[in-house]
Formats: structure tokens, sequence, C-alpha cells
């Protein structure tokens, strides 16, 4: 098993090794896999509706999004 972290490299639109990333200031991640790093978009949607259900569910009311 590979513990190599990898990133969603915005310039070249590709998943990158960490090692071999060369615009580290244009890079999402660190993901676990090349194939994660692929699905960030998606990722990243789960991610904000799950906190915007714990949020309205924290405060009890839902939000007008």
């Amino acid at each position: 098993m590979s513990t190599t972290e990898w990133y969603w490299c915005l310039t070249h639109q590709q998943a990158e090794p960490a090692d071999e990333r060369d615009d580290p200031e244009n890079a999402l991640g660190p993901y676990a896999s090349p194939d994660e790093a692929r699905d960030w978009k998606r990722l990243n949607e789960e991610r904000a509706l799950r906190w915007k259900l714990e949020d309205e569910a924290w405060e009890g009311e839902p939000s007008d999004d």
C-alpha cells in the first residue's frame, strides 16, 4: 500500500503525486489516491452539503439556500 499523497493540480487539470508537484500554490488536497484527487469536485460538494445539514440541525431550522 502506498502512502503517497495526491493533489489535484488546478494548473494542469490532473492528479499529481506530492513529490511531483511543480505548482503547489494551485493544488487541492491532499487526497489518498489519484482517483480521489480526480473526484475533488464531487467530494467537495458532498462535504459542503453535509456541513450545511449539520449547521441546520445545530441551529434547529433550515437555511434559505
